[in-house]
């Protein structure tokens, strides 16, 4: 699954304001916010994510973000050909350093330019979070949220340790820690939005039925086709399990909302916007699999994720909103 991006590489300087801002969204036109100065902290869950976002310009769960500067941008690329697997792919992720966090946002490989990277070095979050590129703005918000609620037990998260091993080895240590998540009966079917072969081979071991979903479309390993609309499957599935990187490419709000219309589980396994789908449990989202950066597939020692929601052992789970059941046996 990709990112799509818009045009442009450098964002207008941001304006001195007290009152309301114009920004555009991560997913659609131009916003916007509200950006009067509260008493206190917001911890109630957002309304969208153009509501979480204009929380942050608002300095509502947290610091003022026009004090705060991104240090280091970066880009990472990777080409994996897993031994015993088909086919291959290639990964282009957005990472933006703000102190102690790393936030990040997956992008279409050699869409981003050097000056849009350029652009993030130095640069205050608000800027960022009003960037005409998309994976600019998703990888500001999730070093910001990183920054102010890192993936700690205080703030809801309980880690799970990935064991040192080759790559197709910790996403297979990942696939299970994200499909532990699911609350599906026998017979029920799951959505997963954005294919990942070892999510696929979890299910099926699991006799789950599936319907994978890409933006690019093909074949999973097993000869089924993929389709490409998530949207259009929504009522054919019972679950949904979906990337962060829906985040990127204006399909994560759509799942959300049918999520709450429909009372059915959302689980998301976040690599991209990893900080930033946590603050949706109980407004849509019913667990999440956080995995900050570094990823696991840049290193062979062991690794930590990060789970929120059903499933993860934390009293989060009780606020998440899915279905009774339980996961193993379900599973």
């Amino acid at each position: 699954m990709s990112a799509t991006t818009g045009t442009g590489a450098s964002a207008p300087a941001v304006q001195e304001r007290a009152g309301r801002a114009a920004a555009p969204s991560a997913t659609g036109p131009a916003t916007t916010y509200d950006t009067t100065p509260p008493a206190g902290l917001d911890a109630t869950p957002p309304a969208s994510y153009d509501d979480l976002v204009g929380r942050v310009l608002a300095g509502r769960l947290g610091p003022d973000p026009r004090t705060l500067r991104i240090a280091v941008a970066f880009t990472t690329s990777q080409v994996v050909r897993h031994d015993g697997r088909r086919g291959g792919y290639r990964n282009e992720v957005l990472s933006l350093r703000l102190d102690r966090a790393v936030g990040s946002c997956a992008v279409e490989p050699g869409a981003l330019s050097e000056d849009a990277v350029d652009d993030c070095a130095g640069a205050d979050v608000a800027r960022l979070l009003e960037h005409p590129l998309t994976p600019v703005r998703v990888a500001a918000l999730d070093a910001y949220l990183m920054h102010v609620t890192p993936h700690t037990p205080e703030n809801g998260a309980l880690p799970r340790t990935l064991p040192a091993g080759s790559s197709l080895e910790k996403s297979r240590a990942r696939a299970k820690a994200v499909v532990e998540l699911l609350d599906v009966r026998p017979g029920q079917s799951v959505l997963v939005v954005g294919v990942v072969n070892s999510l696929l081979e979890a299910l099926r071991s699991r006799s789950v039925p599936y319907i994978p979903c890409d933006l690019k479309g093909g074949r999973t390993e097993w000869g089924e086709p993929i389709v490409t609309a998530a949207i259009a499957e929504l009522d054919a599935c019972d679950a949904v399990l979906a990337s962060g990187m829906t985040l990127g490419n204006g399909s994560f709000e759509p799942l959300r909302e049918h999520a709450l219309r429909s009372g059915k589980q959302l689980v998301m396994f976040a690599q991209t916007g990893s900080a930033v789908l946590p603050r949706f449990l109980g407004a849509g989202v019913s667990a999440v699999c956080a995995e900050p950066y570094p990823f696991f597939w840049l290193d062979g020692g062991p690794g930590v994720i990060h789970r929120y929601g059903h499933g993860s052992g934390h009293p989060s789970d009780h606020r998440s909103g899915h279905r009774d059941g339980s996961t193993e046996a379900a599973l």
